[in-house]
Order: structure tokens, then C-alpha cells, then sequence
């Protein structure tokens, strides 16, 4: 790596399409389900690990499974900078580029309602879904793009503090208060206490908005809580958590020595997670993926800023790019694979078994169905995604 010349801005970042795929690769390995297979293995530590961080953990904390959608909102940030500058190569005009913006939002916010409707008997309008969830943030993020930097790092700070301020206003509900109402067990051991009990499951600023929101649209039943405390104005904080990506991709497009640039992302990496850190142990606000706090979009922030990091000094620094073919077919088709997990895995395993017999996942035992059944379903879909490439079809919005 020679740092005495500057590297020229790159116009497609190779680390972000694989980042992109290997994120794609965990969600989609979801078909291996390891977590019936640790059931076969109750006294095994690695299997029980490999569950562990295939599961989104009940609360507080973190999982390997619990940073693929911030990652995913991450890179949404992160590819903004190379897209606005690719059009404005191409001689596009500013209301064109917000015209497209606005029409890939509202597109992604119904595309993740019409995948979430699949198994309802008609349309099922929740939010919490991760391309909804983007496509609610993103027009204001692609108005970001065009922002200064004090201007971003400003947005930032006000998005994160007053979507905290919303919460800790919000009454806490009265002693007594039977939150088996809202679909928590009163025993549950994550019910928190003390300040930060306002960031409790379907007691909150958030699930009461949802509360009045979500019975606006007609549905099979009124709503009244969801099971896992996901909430449609998470996509708030999730907008911190893309704008932090948008500061990630300019960081790497910008001038500068490769060194420079990793030096930037780990420090504000380190910067981020150690303020989600901070105010978890402070008691000021816990770091709960499932209704994105803003401790959350920090410590994760901070994780997806040393991922990307360590993967643009690997690939685009030092240009060892030779083991990254396998998923740079899955992040190139990134909306394709998504949807193909939601539309097509049953079509799959149903086919495999109907072709090579009932008895064709059993082959190395019960315990391990599940492991061979999701690997065809992952090999299948990378096929898919392989002939796509090389025809070069790429599903964007």
C-alpha cells in the first residue's frame, strides 16, 4: 500500500458490497435454524453459541442476528455519497434525483408491507419491517447527502436526543399495572426498573403511538401490542443509524490516505460505542435493538463503523479481494435475496424433498435436518443470484 499517493475516490466500494453480502448471507441462514439443532445438543457450547448468535436476544444486549438490520441501514448511508455523485456524473438535476428519492422510499416502505401481508388474510399494515423502516427514513437521509457536515453531525444529535427526550417524558405506567395487557408476563425478567424502566416493552412512548397509529389502516383485528415490542417510529432512530453510515461514506470517499480514512472510522467507531456504552450503564437509556434506542444506534453504529472498517482495510486498502466472490453475488443483488427469503425458501425445501424424497434431509440424522435443508435453500439462492450476475440483472429501487 503506498500512502505517499493519494488513492483516487473510488466510484464503487468493493468492502461495502461485501459487507452487504455477508449481512444478506446471515439473514438468509436463517433457514438452517441452529437453534433446533442446539435442542438435539443440550450440553454443547458450540452449538449452543452458533444459536445464540442466530437468535435476537429478549432485551437488552446484543447478537451477532441483532446487527443485521443496522447493518443493513448502515450501508443504506454508507452507498448514499457513490449514488449522488454517480448521478450527478450522469448530468442528473437535482428535482430528478429527489424525485427518485422519494419514489424509492415510498417503494421500499410498501414492499416491506406487502412481504409482511404474505401469510394474512389481507393487507397487513405494520411498519417495524426493515425495508419500511428505511424507506421511512431515507427521503430525509437523501436530503442529508446534500448537507454539510455540521449540518449531519447536527440532525444526529437532534434526532437522537429527542427521540430520548419522548421516551423519558412519557408517564411510566401505575403501580399495579397488569402488563399481561400488553402481552408481557408480569415476571418477565427484562422488565426494567427505575429511570430506565420507560424504555419497557409495549409500555412506551413508541407503543402507544402505535397504539392509536396502527388501528388508522383496517385490519383482521384491532391492534393492541406487538409480541416482540417492535414499533413503526423506530425508523427515527434508525435514521440516526443511516446517517451515521452517510458520515461513514463520505469518510471513505473522500481524499485522503487509506490510513486517514481508517483512522477516522475507528475513531468515531470507538467514539459511538462507547456513548451507547455510557448511557446503558449510567441508567440513562439501555441499548435495546428491538425498539432501536438511541444507546442502541450508537453501540451498533459503532460496531458497523469497525466492521466497515476492518473490511476497507482488507479489501480496498490492501486489495486482497480474491475470497470475496462469494459475497459480492449476494450484496449486488441485495433487494433480490431479500425478497427471495421471504417468497421463496418453502418453495425450495418443499421442492428438494419432493424430488430427492421425504428421506433426503435426513441423511446425516435428525438432529442435523434443518442444517441440510437450509444449505440447499443458501446454495439455491446463490445459484440464482450467480446467474443474475453474470447476466448482469440487478434488482434496484
Amino acid at each position: 500500500m503506498n500512502e505517499s499517493n493519494p488513492p483516487s475516490l473510488p466510484q464503487r466500494l468493493t468492502s461495502l458490497d461485501v459487507y452487504r453480502g455477508f449481512v444478506m448471507f446471515l439473514m438468509v441462514a436463517e433457514a438452517l435454524h441452529l437453534s433446533r439443532i442446539a435442542d438435539h445438543f443440550p450440553h454443547s457450547a458450540f452449538w449452543w453459541f452458533l444459536s445464540y448468535n442466530q437468535s435476537h436476544v429478549e432485551w437488552i444486549g446484543c447478537s451477532l442476528h441483532d446487527m443485521i438490520q443496522p447493518s443493513f441501514s448502515f450501508m443504506v448511508g454508507v452507498a448514499l455519497p457513490f449514488s449522488i455523485a454517480s448521478r450527478q456524473k450522469k448530468g442528473q438535476a437535482f428535482p430528478l434525483m429527489t424525485a427518485h428519492a422519494a419514489w424509492r422510499a415510498i417503494l421500499l416502505i410498501f414492499l416491506g408491507v406487502f412481504l409482511r401481508s404474505l401469510h394474512h388474510s389481507q393487507t397487513y399494515f405494520t411498519f417495524e419491517d426493515t425495508l419500511s423502516q428505511i424507506g421511512m427514513g431515507y427521503f430525509f437521509l437523501f436530503l442529508l447527502g446534500f448537507a454539510s457536515t455540521r449540518v449531519v453531525w447536527t440532525a444526529l444529535g437532534c434526532i437522537l436526543f429527542g427521540y430520548w427526550l419522548a421516551f423519558a417524558l412519557y408517564p411510566l405506567p401505575p403501580e399495579g399495572f397488569d402488563y399481561t395487557s400488553v402481552g408481557v408476563p408480569n415476571d418477565w425478567p427484562h422488565l426494567l426498573t427505575g429511570f430506565a424502566a420507560h424504555w419497557n416493552k409495549n409500555t412506551n412512548f413508541a407503543a402507544a403511538f402505535d397504539q392509536w397509529f396502527l388501528n388508522l389502516f383496517p385490519r383482521e383485528e384491532p391492534f393492541v401490542y406487538n409480541g416482540g415490542g417492535y414499533l413503526t417510529l423506530s425508523f427515527i432512530p434508525t435514521l440516526g443509524t443511516m446517517i451515521l453510515g452517510l458520515i461513514a461514506g463520505r469518510t471513505v470517499r473522500g481524499e485522503g490516505s487509506h490510513a486517514g480514512k481508517l483512522k477516522r472510522l475507528a475513531i468515531i467507531g470507538a467514539a459511538c460505542l462507547i456513548g451507547g456504552l455510557v448511557l446503558q450503564f449510567t441508567g440513562l437509556c439501555p441499548i435495546v435493538k428491538r425498539i432501536w434506542t438511541p444507546a442502541w444506534t450508537l453501540f451498533s453504529g459503532g460496531l458497523c463503523f469497525f466492521i466497515l472498517a476492518a473490511l476497507y482495510l482488507i479489501i480496498d486498502a490492501w486489495g486482497y479481494k480474491a475470497w470475496t466472490f462469494f459475497f459480492v453475488v449476494i450484496g449486488m443483488n441485495s433487494i433480490a435475496i431479500y425478497c427471495m427469503s421471504w417468497l421463496m425458501e418453502s418453495f425450495v425445501v418443499e421442492a428438494y424433498a419432493r424430488h430427492f424424497g421425504p428421506g433426503f434431509y435426513l441423511m446425516f440424522g435428525e438432529a442435523y435436518q434443518t442444517l441440510v435443508s437450509g444449505t440447499c435453500v443458501i446454495l439455491t439462492f446463490w445459484i440464482i443470484l450467480f446467474w443474475m450476475y453474470r447476466k448482469k440483472i440487478f434488482l434496484r429501487i
